[in-house]
């Protein structure tokens, strides 16, 4: 059954003007933004003691024990390249759950949970942001604020790159034959985009177009609509992400399905945010599967089936 909280977000769908919640939190006085949903709790820096690891990752404070299970912590300010605070009393521990991988992330402080409009979420500028090798996946105005919005998935493949995934994960799947069927990526992390394609190139499919976010894709799947040719000589399928700016995923997945022409294309959501509540309604919505971004080999088997 779909939960209170999946409701909200289907009446969330419904709406043109779609929002997202933010928990805002400072790192050397800058401002910076987490979505809610990959927020599992918040704790005081000096709660619990934090044990150093011999030989870990230099960004690595260490790890703690909260309750049951052991956390590494992350020191932000430190990956970011950014001073650390004055006054370490006020510092707090982000914990989030991202790929059923809960981790703590050492911050400056929270300043507050915000509710912006995903169409006022700019894609960042990659001169200036790093392209792939940044970590914002939006600009977030509010208020007189600036917030930049953190690619937390990046930072956590970068530390400890067995919590993402590589082409050498299709090996698995054994020998491949190649296909210029084309598919169409909504995924707004640079880095992410770079793997999905570097597998799915791996696994055969060699035919990709790539959007940053929904709206994006949106629009390139009505550019196709316009071209009078048959819409499988354009995409045979789509891989979308669920949070991305100015569009989600699933409002993408809820358009398409309310098309006449494009509800016929099969999509599969793949997203570090699955949970019961988002895999439901994405079955709701029409999905083929809503499965999380460590199971690249899953992806590829579930393309090969829809595809055929």
């Amino acid at each position: 059954m779909v939960g209170s909280k999946s409701k909200r977000v289907s009446e969330m769908i419904e709406s043109n003007d779609q929002t997202l919640q933010l928990m805002v939190f400072i790192v050397a006085g800058g401002h910076f933004g987490i979505n809610v949903a990959k927020v599992s709790e918040i704790m005081k820096y000096s709660q619990y003691p934090i044990t150093p690891m011999p030989n870990s990752n230099p960004f690595v404070e260490g790890i703690f024990r909260p309750r049951t299970e052991t956390m590494t912590v992350i020191n932000l300010a430190a990956y970011m390249g950014l001073p650390p605070a004055e006054d370490e009393e006020r510092d707090i521990l982000i914990i989030t759950k991202l790929n059923n991988v809960e981790t703590a992330f050492h911050v400056h402080g929270v300043v507050a949970i915000e509710t912006v409009r995903l169409s006022e979420i700019e894609k960042p500028d990659s001169t200036i942001y790093g392209g792939e090798e940044g970590m914002a996946t939006g600009i977030a105005k509010h208020g007189d604020k600036l917030i930049t919005i953190i690619d937390f998935e990046k930072i956590l493949i970068d530390i400890s790159p067995n919590l993402g995934f590589s082409p050498s994960d299709i090996d698995v799947l054994g020998m491949r034959s190649r296909s210029m069927k084309p598919i169409l990526i909504a995924e707004d992390s640079p880095l992410l985009e770079s793997l999905i394609i570097s597998s799915l190139e791996k696994a055969g499919y060699v035919n990709i177009v790539c959007s940053s976010n929904g709206q994006e894709a949106w629009q390139q799947l009505e550019s196709y609509k316009k071209s009078g040719q048959p819409i499988e000589n354009h995409v045979c399928a789509v891989i979308t992400d669920i949070e991305m700016p100015l569009m989600d995923g699933h409002r993408l997945l809820r358009l398409m399905k309310e098309d006449s022409v494009l509800k016929k294309i099969p999509v599969i959501v793949f997203s570090s945010l699955i949970t019961d509540d988002n895999r439901a309604l994405g079955e709701k919505l029409g999905a083929v599967a809503s499965i999380s971004k460590p199971e690249i080999a899953n992806l590829v088997s579930l393309l090969d089936k829809s595809i055929i």
